[in-house]
């Protein structure tokens, strides 16, 4: 599409800028840009738009994105100027403090991080169209002029170094004299992404509230900040002082027993994340913000030389998931403050990609793309986001010949068909690690290829999705096959990750993702007319819960009935709450077993008195507990005060999910346990829905027993739906509203038969 890319020849940032003069009555103008890895736009004096980070990361080996902005407004008669600023990301990455590496306990991975490039890169194109109807277009070419960027570094993790001695005031405007700078060059075809090039459709990062850091105390010789909520941020400021001064920000997402910044990841590694400030002149006020990449947490600590100062420090948070789809508000208000530590932590690590944390690894770990899915959709708008995340999978499913160093410096394959549990995958660590297991192959990860796309169509209705995803569907399903061991069980990854008691259940967890891939498809075929397709599924599907049923389910004689037994225990009958949530919720218990298998999930409900279960298996425990009657068991684990709860987060004064149910976890930002936010719509407000888009649906609310009053909103795909119960003395009163087109039922058995219960349902 470009004609040229062009660069100043260097991996650190840089600018460009050209003239360009119109003479006539400008129409419309329309600019299209890639800078590499991030670039920002500016016209006539002005940054371009309100996006932040652009492009949004991708294998740049496969893909990469340009952003279209109209910029017919900021065109004038007569003399112009375009530019850009240019920075890093992961096209080529920054090691300067903080980066990521795996662990001392894991082997040395030889499959490390390799940069896309040796340069940084610009392409562009402006095309302006007149009121005559004449165009005429300008590409970036050898005329740019460029310069070396005030950010002198800038790490992918969140450290920047801004030397404002290299600041160059009004850079962008018209009057600007820049005949010192040197000429652009064409980069080498080395240097160009290798990818397609694709318009961004997405939403690209944008600012959603700026906090401003309150200093708090002084410890250590360094003034602490709290911003008073965890996110990913851009930092916002002024220093004044001596030139070549440096004011040096530590951030945080907690403070250590004396009050100062803690960056070290519990049992992990020390993020020595550090925002970087070079003061320019003398005694001036001279403002500075990240560009290129963002910190992450809530605290700073900053340290000054000599009498540099700071003043205006505040965090611009940003996130790709600034549009809200959905509200819950009640009197019980612990159920908004979990709300609120779910939806912030999905605004934080949904930057570019789906992030498992914004701190540690910021890698697009591919399980919460279904695992969380549901309770996303309900609250934010992911449609455009999970079309990109499930192109990324398909820009990253691997082909046979496919392959990776291996320990002896042979050759890894890692199989045809076979979907990175990361994608992008920027730092390939392909080979298992031993104790653990495969952290590149594993199966609830790579289905989200398939369930994501399941969660996606129901949310959305948009049959397209199936189309652009079933043929990988099936590509990783042979793939999966392939992982069937004699048994005809799966178990060879993680199982039910992140359990409190490492109750992994690989085998029982691992096969039935297997059969919930296997029937997914078989539905996708049935939308596709695939009818010999769907006939073959099926009978997989078939085999699959015959074998599963032989070698797990048994009948356990202190329950009085049948239970699905964790093979890994091999001496005694054990159950976990997964291991019978999951054949549960997908169908595997053959139907004269079914209440048998509702009263052990109930028995491991009662023996636990929590949610003992991972972020593989949370999702499902809730929702089986939810579909056979246990909200009430819901609504006292979740509000407990001790861990594992999600109030216990609240009272551990955390603004954001914690990755475990553990105070100071690892990462203090993980959205992965967020699933009960799924559960505050169709199982308090009962927003189920029975067709594809909520163009059919149910309406079972329930009544927490400390709630009396709540209301909520989803806009769906077919329209807004509104729920409200309020209870008084007498009575229950029940308020639906939905758009035109909803068929809509009505389910009040949820909310008891003390009290008279009145509904009311109202049309759009």
């Amino acid at each position: 599409m470009f004609e040229k890319w062009i660069t100043n020849r260097t991996a650190a940032p840089f600018y460009a800028r050209k003239g360009f003069y119109i003479e006539k009555e400008v129409a419309a103008a329309v600019v299209k840009v890639c800078g590499l890895g991030q670039f920002v736009l500016h016209l006539n004096g002005a940054k371009v738009g309100d996006h932040e980070l652009d492009p949004a990361w991708t294998d740049y080996n496969k893909l990469a994105q340009y952003v279209t902005f109209d910029v017919t407004d900021a065109i004038r008669v007569g003399e112009n100027i375009i530019g850009a600023e240019v920075g890093n990301g992961w096209y080529i990455k920054v090691d300067e403090h903080y980066t990521f590496g795996f662990p001392d306990f894991m082997p040395p991975n030889p499959n490390p991080y390799q940069p896309f490039a040796k340069a940084l890169v610009l392409a562009l194109e402006l095309k302006v169209t007149y009121a005559d109807g004449s165009t005429e277009v300008w590409q970036a070419d050898e005329s740019f002029r460029v310069k070396e960027h005030p950010t002198v570094m800038s790490n992918v993790y969140g450290s920047e170094t801004i030397d404002n001695r290299l600041c160059v005031p009004g850079w962008d405007a018209a009057d600007f004299d820049d005949s010192g700078w040197e000429r652009a060059v064409c980069a080498d075809a080395e240097d160009i992404p290798k990818g397609v090039l694709q318009e961004q459709f997405q939403p690209a990062a944008k600012v959603i509230k700026s906090y401003e850091g309150r200093l708090i105390h002084t410890v250590n010789g360094r003034d602490i900040y709290d911003f008073g909520q965890n996110m990913s941020g851009l930092l916002d400021f002024e220093v004044k002082g001596k030139r070549g001064d440096a004011i040096k920000i530590y951030p945080a997402e907690k403070l250590d027993g004396d009050g100062d910044v803690d960056q070290y990841a519990k049992n992990w590694i020390l993020v020595d994340s550090c925002i970087t400030a070079i003061v320019g002149e003398d005694d001036v006020w001279e403002h500075c913000r990240m560009k290129f990449t963002y910190f992450a947490g809530r605290y700073a600590a900053v340290e000054r030389d000599g009498v540099s100062e700071i003043r205006s420090l505040r965090s611009d948070a940003v996130t790709c998931a600034w549009k809200t789809d959905g509200s819950f508000t009640c009197d019980d208000k612990r159920y908004e403050q979990i709300y609120d530590l779910v939806e912030k932590a999905v605004e934080a690590n949904m930057v570019c990609v789906h992030t498992d944390c914004p701190t540690i690894e910021r890698f697009a770990w591919q399980e919460p793309n279904h695992l969380m899915a549901s309770a996303i959709f309900y609250m934010k708008d992911g449609r455009l986001l999970w079309e990109k995340f499930l192109q990324d999978m398909r820009c990253g499913q691997h082909m046979a010949d496919d392959w990776f160093n291996d320990m002896n410096g042979g050759r890894y394959y890692p199989g045809d068909g076979l979907i990175p549990a990361q994608c992008p995958c920027y730092i390939p660590n392909v080979l298992p690690v031993p104790g653990l297991g495969d952290f590149y192959d594993i199966i609830p990860w790579g289905s989200t290829s398939i369930l994501g796309v399941y969660w996606h169509y129901l949310f959305y209705g948009d049959v397209k999705i199936i189309e652009e995803n079933f043929e990988s569907g099936l590509r990783y399903l042979a793939h999966l096959k392939t992982k069937v061991n004699e048994d005809g069980v799966i178990n060879h990854c993680l199982g039910d990750w992140g359990n409190p008691r490492n109750d992994l259940a690989k085998d029982n967890i691992e096969t039935a993702f297997l059969y919930a891939d296997v029937t997914t498809l078989a539905g996708f075929a049935a939308v596709l007319g695939k009818t010999d397709v769907k006939a073959e599924l099926d009978a997989y599907a078939e085999e699959i819960k015959a074998n599963y049923n032989e070698k797990l389910l048994m009948e356990n004689p202190e329950l009085g009935g049948w239970c699905y037994r964790c093979r890994d225990h091999r001496d005694e009958i054990y159950i976990t709450q997964a291991t019978q949530a999951l054949p549960l919720f997908w169908g595997l218990v053959p139907e004269d077993k079914e209440e048998d298998i509702v009263k052990a999930f109930r028995y491991t409900l009662d023996r636990d008195g929590s949610f003992l279960c991972g972020e593989v298996g949370l999702p499902y425990v809730i929702q089986t507990a939810r579909k056979y009657g246990m909200n009430e068991l819901i609504c006292r684990y979740i509000l407990k005060e001790e861990h594992p709860s999600y109030y216990a987060f609240v009272l551990d004064g955390e603004t954001t999910l914690g990755e475990y149910w553990e105070k100071n976890p690892r990462s203090h930002c993980h959205d992965m346990m967020g699933h009960i936010i799924e559960w505050y719509y169709n199982g308090i407000a009962g927003i189920i829905p029975e067709k594809p888009g909520f163009s059919e649906v149910t309406i079972r609310p329930y009544l927490p027993k400390t709630m009396h009053e709540f209301t909520c909103t989803y806009q769906s795909a077919s329209g807004e739906i509104r729920v409200s119960v309020c209870e008084t003395d007498r009575e229950i009163l029940v308020d639906v509203k939905c758009a035109d087109g909803i068929s809509c039922t009505v389910d009040t058995g949820n909310l008891g038969t003390e009290k008279k219960i009145i509904v009311k349902e109202d049309r759009a």
